[in-house]
């Protein structure tokens, strides 16, 4: 009986430290990379027993919440130069940052017909509404508005362009029916390797600026080494494999 007690109450110590070690990771989240996150947050937990509070948003807009003093911990930027700005302004750790992902553009419909390899919708006059993300605050609008300065059909379209806020507002705003079709993140259609429904023209990387998405540790980070085990975890070959399958190289 003593021993059994002793055996029970050293179980209750590595529990309690356990616990004690175990932390919840503020997380702000550009919109593309939200799903793929959640998925990560589960493994994640699985293996360092920390969990992840996950705010997902649009990257200018995260910039002005984390410039005015917002609570996060840990920043996943829909591009490098964001995070880089925040190190220079003191509000992020410069040694921390690195390229998590490369995300990549689609112009995507709902309608399995409407989008072909060579998006000669766009020359048309064959929908009402086009759906992007607002330029001014994500990178996948500005990424949107650079491939169509590209093709030349900016000028064209750009009366029948509807902003969303966020990428995942972008996507809702085509996927509802209240655009015919979008420029929209290929992780938010892609599964498996393919496109998961309707039609898309999966925009060449040349036509718009790189996709870089570069996470960092914010200075207002409660838990320095929670926050490092998520970086390392980014960068291991379980989570690569996993962004694979929604198409970021």
């Amino acid at each position: 009986m003593i021993r059994y007690l002793l055996n029970l109450s050293v179980c209750c110590v590595f529990l309690m430290a356990a616990n004690a070690q175990a932390a919840e990771i503020k997380v702000a989240v550009a919109s593309n990379f939200a799903n793929v996150l959640k998925e990560i947050a589960v493994e994640f937990q699985k293996d360092t027993s920390h969990q992840l509070a996950i705010t997902p948003g649009a990257t200018g807009k995260f910039y002005a919440q984390i410039s005015n003093g917002a609570p996060f911990d840990v920043f996943l930027s829909a591009d490098d130069e964001t995070p880089r700005k925040l190190a220079q302004e003191g509000k992020a750790i410069a040694a921390s940052q690195f390229t998590y992902a490369i995300g990549r553009l689609a112009l995507w419909s709902p309608n399995p017909e409407m989008v072909d390899k060579n998006a000669d919708i766009l020359k048309t006059d064959k929908f009402k509404f086009i759906a992007i993300a607002n330029a001014k605050v994500a990178p996948y609008g500005q990424a949107a508005v650079q491939t169509m300065q590209k093709l030349g059909v900016l000028t064209k379209i750009e009366p029948r362009v509807v902003q969303g806020e966020s990428i995942s507002q972008t996507y809702q705003f085509v996927s509802t029916g209240n655009a015919q079709l979008g420029f929209v993140a290929l992780s938010q259609i892609f599964e498996n390797g393919k496109i998961k429904t309707g039609s898309a023209w999966i925009v060449p990387e040349e036509m718009h600026e790189q996709l870089k998405q570069d996470a960092v540790v914010l200075q207002s980070c409660k838990h320095m080494s929670a926050c490092q085990a998520l970086m390392d975890y980014l960068k291991s070959e379980k989570v690569k494999k996993m962004m694979t399958s929604y198409g970021y190289k």
